[in-house]
């Protein structure tokens, strides 16, 4: 059983910046292509970045481009999405996710293992 576990989120001003992690468990992490949603209340849960099993793909929405950066590390079994100047419309409950092989899917179904999520708050 695969478990995911995110942490590292918090209250921060706008233009500040969160460092997320996920630590994935139970499974080769190598194998797992991983990736971040984020759902904000009354909303859908969207895709926010992604990356590859073996790291040479990361995929983003638009309206985080250039502000958050996906990576990983499989030494220490654990994703990470640093995020720089924040906005208050980036305030969500972020979830990692991850999906065995293949590329960055940006349709939530296409991942069979999540986390619990980790609130983020943007105080303008």
């Amino acid at each position: 059983q695969v478990q995911l576990v995110e942490s590292g989120g918090g209250l921060v001003q706008a233009g500040g910046s969160l460092r997320l992690s996920c630590v994935v468990s139970g499974g080769a992490f190598s194998t797992y292509t991983m990736a971040w949603f984020r759902q904000a209340p009354g909303n859908e849960r969207d895709f926010v970045a992604g990356i590859t099993w073996s790291g040479g793909n990361t995929e983003y929405t638009d309206s985080v481009k250039g502000r958050f950066t996906i990576s990983r590390d499989n030494a220490k079994n654990t994703v990470f999405l640093q995020m720089n100047t924040l906005k208050p419309e980036d305030a969500a409950v972020y979830y990692c996710a991850a999906r065995f092989l293949g590329g960055v899917k940006k349709t939530r179904d296409e991942y069979t293992s999540w986390g619990q999520g980790t609130q983020v708050t943007v105080s303008s």
